[in-house]
């Protein structure tokens, strides 16, 4: 699903317009971004947990000359399921 589809979508389940959904999304997309940026969680009933964890310095490997090379540990978001969103997908092919 894309952005496009997922405004549609919301507009026409919520019943407001694809202009006023849109607004609501990104907004809801610049919070979390704000609140991941102060290394905040973000914690949503029965869809899950955004936050942001430290990913250490390791070795890796050019893949076009084989040669091994450092990569720099760095903050990487990441996302959680909730139990309710695991269970909900389980069963999915």
């Amino acid at each position: 699903m894309t952005k496009r589809e997922l405004i549609l979508k919301m507009a026409d389940d919520s019943g407001i317009t694809r202009k006023d959904t849109e607004k609501v999304l990104n907004a809801f997309i610049s919070e979390v971004t704000l609140a991941l940026k102060k290394k905040e969680q973000v914690r949503l009933f029965d869809l899950g947990t955004f936050l942001v964890k430290k990913r250490k310095a390791r070795n890796g490997r050019n893949p076009k000359t084989g040669e091994i090379i450092k990569i720099k540990a760095r903050m990487v978001p990441v996302f959680r399921p909730a139990k309710a969103l695991r269970e909900a997908v389980k069963d999915v092919h």
